[in-house]
């Protein structure tokens, strides 16, 4: 199934934290294919300037529920704050 919706989180993280950053994305992506309703992709983008993930959806609803999952505010979120040097950027995209 292809993605019908986008949530890209975008990060900014020293270098040194990176290799963190990709455990966490890496130890939570088949949970996360498994367990999150309406998830079916999730990817690792790595710039100079910051870290994406780029999680797809079948709809805008599942993307925004998602934010409210206990995964996501108990283990995504709380092992990946301490790595951040800023706020994150949070977007949700509809797939024309």
């Amino acid at each position: 199934m292809s993605a019908k919706a986008y949530l890209e989180i975008t990060m900014v993280t020293n270098n040194e934290n990176r290799p963190a950053a990709a455990k966490i994305y890496t130890d939570y992506r088949e949970p996360f294919l498994a367990q999150i309703k309406g998830a079916v992709s999730k990817d690792l983008l790595i710039r100079d300037e910051d870290v994406q993930v780029l999680h797809g959806f079948d709809s805008v609803e599942n993307a925004k529920a998602y934010l409210d999952t206990e995964m996501f505010k108990n283990d995504v979120f709380v092992g990946l704050q301490p790595l951040w040097s800023d706020d994150p950027e949070v977007k949700i995209y509809s797939v024309a």
